[in-house]
């Protein structure tokens, strides 16, 4: 009886040593992308809180400002033209809203998507094809 060593065909080591390499390649290519939106996420959650935080001081400043304001107006036209006074302040009021408002839904058509640069590796890795945001 003649023993035979048990070694898998060369072109069956072969296949599996370049199915490991594949692997191996597609695990690196995820971590390296998963690192990227990792960061991409945590400087998108500080720039918002930044935001919310800048966007609630300036509204309370303003708010307080524009009601100081309307009470000057107020008392300075008291004796004479008190109604259209204040009728005058809060057609100045809506006028700003308004315009405060369309600026922000142009800016906010404007903005770049999030996330861009990992769906833009993304992109490259699959070869040119689209990656939908």
């Amino acid at each position: 009886m003649s023993a035979r060593p048990s070694v898998a065909p060369p072109a069956t080591q072969g296949l599996m040593s370049a199915l490991r390499a594949a692997g191996a390649t597609l695990n690196e290519l995820f971590r390296v992308r998963g690192a990227l939106f990792a960061v991409e996420l945590r400087e998108e959650v500080e720039r918002r809180k930044q935001m919310l935080v800048l966007a609630a001081l300036g509204f309370a400043f303003l708010h307080t400002a524009l009601l100081l304001v309307t009470l000057f107006v107020a008392v300075v036209f008291w004796d004479t033209h008190r109604v259209t006074a204040i009728g005058a302040m809060a057609l100045l009021y809506l006028a700003c809203g308004a315009a405060a408002l369309l600026r922000l839904r142009q800016d906010a058509a404007e903005a770049p998507s999030p996330f861009a640069a990992t769906l833009g590796e993304l992109e490259r890795d699959l070869g040119g094809s689209r990656v939908s945001p």
